[in-house]
């Protein structure tokens, strides 16, 4: 079964994710960036869903993270955000550019 991990600090929204994916797939569940990177290292998903806006390690800062790390550059992250403004797409582009 596919692995995905969503990083969400709302409780509402990660409920939301968590109920429309765990039928499909295994979903696992971060609620800050650090605790995120931790569970992408250990748990090697198949996508990560991450908040932009996230405690402790925000979601900019751990996709850049993740992206340069080489064992796990290759896992697909798609940015989740309610504030997005003018160049936010490329600033989260270029996150998947910097390794």
């Amino acid at each position: 079964m596919k692995k995905i991990l969503v990083v969400e600090d709302q409780e509402l929204n990660l409920d939301l994710l968590v109920q429309l994916l765990e039928d499909r797939y295994e979903v696992l569940t971060a609620m800050d960036g650090a605790v995120g990177l931790d569970l992408a290292e250990r748990e090697r998903p198949d996508l990560i869903l991450m908040d932009l806006s996230l405690p402790v390690i925000d979601g900019w800062e751990a996709a850049r993270r993740l992206k340069a790390n080489k064992e796990l550059d290759h896992i697909p992250v798609i940015a989740l955000t309610a504030h997005a403004m003018m160049g936010d797409e490329e600033r989260a582009r270029s996150c998947s550019k910097a390794h």
